[in-house]
């Protein structure tokens, strides 16, 4: 769960990103965040993986009050999300399958685990074909799946999707909305900050308006996929 209470945030040089912002996603959500660029949204995602602190207010994520953990617990709150960059940001010497398997590499997870947990979410991805081919050898499409079984692999309990189509063809887009919308049904949280707005209104569902800092609209709404009922 993701919980903002009367949270603002004022930069240094009095730039203020936030201004009492009150949020709640629920453990199993899907949220989409839009708003202009400049609007907050970056600064949300900051609070949430604690890159920054809030001026005033609380921060509640995946059971951790924010305002009381310890610098040395930071790590453990992080382990419990996962992050989809727009750049993807994979390690140009490394396969697919070690891009991945570095996450749990860095955590000490058992080998035998990793050998299992690893080609799983590759598979779950749709790329287990190319598990042994480098970043330069895909597409952008691929490239992005990969960024997100990296994202998955240690099971998290939220994946944050920081603008994940902005690098793509606008085709596939809707792919990895869809592979986020399947993750979705199996229970993790996902929040996608995203300024393509054919992609929210195609898929619906809870859409959270960013603007000047402040929750302009949040509201559910349906999607153009739906098919309607007579």
């Amino acid at each position: 769960m993701i919980e903002f209470k009367d949270v603002s945030v004022t930069y240094p040089g009095g730039v203020h990103a936030l201004s009492n912002v009150n949020l709640k996603i629920n453990d199993g959500d899907f949220a989409f965040v839009v708003g202009s660029s400049g609007a907050g949204k970056s600064t949300i995602i900051k609070l949430i993986l604690k890159e920054v602190e809030p001026t005033i207010g609380n921060v509640h994520v995946n059971g951790y009050n924010l305002s009381k953990l310890k610098r040395s617990r930071i790590p453990n709150l992080r382990r419990t999300i996962g992050v989809v960059f727009q750049d993807f940001r994979l390690i140009p010497s490394m396969t697919v399958y070690d891009n991945v398997a570095f996450v749990l590499r860095v955590i000490d997870a058992p080998q035998k685990y990793i050998r299992s947990r690893v080609p799983y979410v590759i598979s779950l991805v749709g790329l287990g074909h190319k598990a042994k081919k480098y970043p330069h050898e895909l597409s952008g499409g691929e490239q992005q799946r990969v960024a997100l079984a990296r994202a998955l692999v240690n099971d998290p309990a939220l994946i944050i999707a920081d603008e994940p189509t902005g690098n793509i063809d606008p085709t596939l887009s809707y792919e990895i909305v869809e592979l986020f919308k399947g993750i979705n049904a199996c229970g993790t949280t996902i929040l996608m900050v995203t300024h393509e707005h054919d992609i929210v209104k195609h898929f619906g569902g809870r859409i959270i308006n960013i603007s000047s800092g402040a929750v302009a609209f949040d509201e559910v709404i349906g999607g153009s996929n739906e098919v309607k009922q007579f």
